[in-house]
């Protein structure tokens, strides 16, 4: 059976996954953070790095290095774990090809930047299966969110990126662009929620409502009874209302212009100016 451990980023309240056979040491890491500070634009790796070291410690052998979608609240630590571990595979699921198209109209990125996924090792297919050494996972698509999220199945465990949280947080939020919550009821409903009701879900976020302690697992037959946002009952009718409602309220997510830019280019910083420094491109727009 695999194991699975957590490193939780309390900056970004996002959940990074090491999983692996204890058997063979094989093994995967979901969702890789790295620290940002957008006081001073300061990169470090202390998260990505105690992630590793649990590689380390525990020698595993990592294979791919996955992405669930092209996070817009914090910065992807996958190319210092390439660097780290240059035969591990860095793979998201193919739409991603959509953002790029979006995002690099919206930054004006050079005419040079690809937008057909090549930045990445590997582009999934929907319901793709592929093989880590000896795990063996799934890819199902769970647009909404974002077009390009995907969700990893192995086992008995399904890992859902932000497609869906804990009963108690619900889902996604669904208006970034292309994001859509018509599409995201029927990635929950219809491909998440027909699983056995007994599947392992564990989340890319917890934002630890209501000041409750960490919580990243529940099960498919949890989220059905009693997701706040879509259960078994809810209507897609009811969902796309409240969940168009409740998007005009929210904020966008304070690392978003600095973490779409370097997602959709793998986890890349800007290449070096003459100076030596990179930069980003941040959009100045006027407060209606």
């Amino acid at each position: 059976m695999i194991q699975i451990k957590e490193f939780f980023d309390k900056a970004t309240f996002t959940l990074t996954y090491v999983v692996w056979d204890p058997a063979t040491h094989d093994a995967v890491i979901i969702d890789p953070v790295l620290d940002y500070d957008p006081g001073g634009s300061k990169v470090s790796e202390e998260s990505v790095t105690n992630v590793a070291s649990f590689v380390d410690i525990n020698k595993l052998n990592l294979h791919y290095i996955l992405e669930t979608h092209a996070h817009a609240d914090h910065l992807s630590g996958s190319q210092y774990l390439k660097t780290k571990y240059p035969k591990a595979k860095l793979a998201i699921g193919a739409r991603i090809t959509e953002v790029q198209k979006v995002f690099k109209e919206f930054f004006d990125l050079s005419d040079n930047f690809a937008t057909d996924g090549s930045q990445f090792d590997t582009l999934f297919a929907d319901r793709e299966k592929f093989s880590a050494g000896s795990l063996s996972f799934e890819v199902i698509y769970t647009p909404g969110h974002t077009p390009a999220c995907a969700s990893y199945k192995i086992e008995d465990a399904v890992f859902t990126g932000d497609a869906l949280f804990m009963p108690d947080y619900g889902v996604g939020r669904c208006d970034f662009p292309a994001g859509s919550a018509e599409v995201l009821f029927e990635s929950v409903t219809k491909r998440l929620y027909s699983l056995p009701d007994a599947t392992r879900v564990f989340t890319c976020h917890d934002y630890l409502p209501s000041g409750r302690p960490l919580r990243f697992e529940s099960t498919i037959g949890e989220e059905k009874r009693s997701n706040i946002h879509i259960n078994a009952e809810t209507s897609k009718d009811a969902f796309v209302k409240f969940r168009s409602e409740r998007d005009k309220t929210l904020a966008a997510p304070k690392l978003l212009l600095p973490s779409v830019q370097i997602n959709i280019d793998a986890g890349r910083l800007p290449k070096p100016h003459r100076n030596g420094k990179s930069y980003l491109t941040i959009p100045i727009s006027r407060k209606s």
